[in-house]
């Protein structure tokens, strides 16, 4: 089932500290044949950067994991950590109002449209369909047509706004809240403040808040989520959000979910052509960004491709992640 939940990975794994660490894949029993298949199948020109992590080591690597190109949709999870952060210091109230907040824009929001709250725009549930900078009116539904709270939309106005939400409540851009709370504590090799930007425009008062990384940093990510929040000995974001976050707060069908900006995925999934036979959590920004946790099989998987518009599918996706689960030690197949 799509809701089903594997427990996090043990207290006893490695982190990586300056460095990854990386460990000979053979000796843990992966298959070099297989992946030396892997390498030459990334090598069509769309990808640029993959890395396998096991047990917190590197297994494999190809591309340049160093080069920072734009994160696009991963923006969201990303921002997923802060929150985290930020609502269990009370500085973020999950349960506040548009109204309360003072959210508005250029087309004012109605009485009904003002009562969604921050879980609302989390799980992309806020019921506001106006327009958004960088817009997603594909599908939109018709103003007004469904209260807060009641419709799963894949909106970019929630996403923007949530960007607002936090800089208003924390004083901090998304960018410095970042490289502060979220690069520094991982020990980040890449990422600075300066590879954030807003990028507005005429369509709502909200901007984007664009990302670059490298392959390498986002993997941290994805080891922290793996951990239920936790970095070494510390806790850096709640186990219960995390927990809460990458779990289907809606079911979109055929085993696919949505939480609070993570997307899911049921064993073998007939509706997510990413899936494979292990449930699973996940980033997913447009031309082939991903962060990938697959918690029952102890693993992180980072996909770039530096040109957007030059990138692979979901489905691709799905067929590289399906490469790199023959290569493991039988006991995981």
């Amino acid at each position: 089932m799509a809701g089903d939940q594997a427990p996090f990975a043990r207290s006893d794994q490695i982190f990586p500290e300056i460095e990854w660490a990386e460990v000979s894949a053979a000796s843990l029993g992966w298959s070099t044949r297989r992946l030396a298949a892997l390498a030459h199948d990334l090598a069509d020109g769309r990808s640029t950067a993959l890395m396998i992590i096991a047990g917190g080591s590197v297994v494999f690597q190809w591309g340049d994991v160093a080069q920072k190109s734009s994160v696009a949709s991963v923006r969201k999870s990303l921002i997923n950590v802060l929150y985290g952060i930020y609502i269990a210091e009370g500085r973020i109230d999950l349960n506040a109002t548009l109204a309360e907040l003072h959210i508005d824009d250029f087309q004012p929001l109605t009485q009904v449209e003002q009562q969604a709250t921050v879980a609302d725009l989390l799980g992309a549930r806020s019921g506001v369909y106006l327009p958004s900078v960088y817009n997603t009116d594909h599908g939109r539904p018709e103003r007004g047509s469904h209260a807060p709270g009641s419709r799963w939309f894949y909106n970019n106005w929630d996403f923007n706004v949530l960007g607002t939400v936090l800089e208003r409540q924390t004083g901090q851009t998304v960018f410095e809240a970042l490289a502060t709370r979220v690069a520094g504590p991982l020990g980040m090799q890449d990422f600075e403040r300066e590879d954030g930007h807003y990028l507005g425009g005429r369509e709502s008062l909200h901007p984007v808040y664009k990302l670059s990384m490298t392959a390498r940093d986002l993997a941290r990510v994805g080891l922290l989520y793996l951990h239920g929040g936790r970095w070494g000995g510390r806790q850096l974001v709640p186990e219960s959000w995390v927990r809460e976050s990458t779990r289907p707060q809606s079911d979109i069908g055929g085993g696919r979910g949505y939480g609070y900006l993570w997307w899911t995925a049921a064993a073998n999934a007939p509706g997510d052509s990413i899936s494979v036979h292990a449930p699973m959590f996940y980033a997913s920004g447009f031309g082939g960004q991903y962060i990938v946790v697959v918690p029952t099989l102890d693993l992180v998987i980072v996909h770039r491709s530096a040109r957007v518009d030059h990138g692979i599918s979901h489905a691709r996706m799905g067929d590289i992640l399906r490469l790199v689960l023959a290569a493991m030690p039988d006991r995981h197949r």
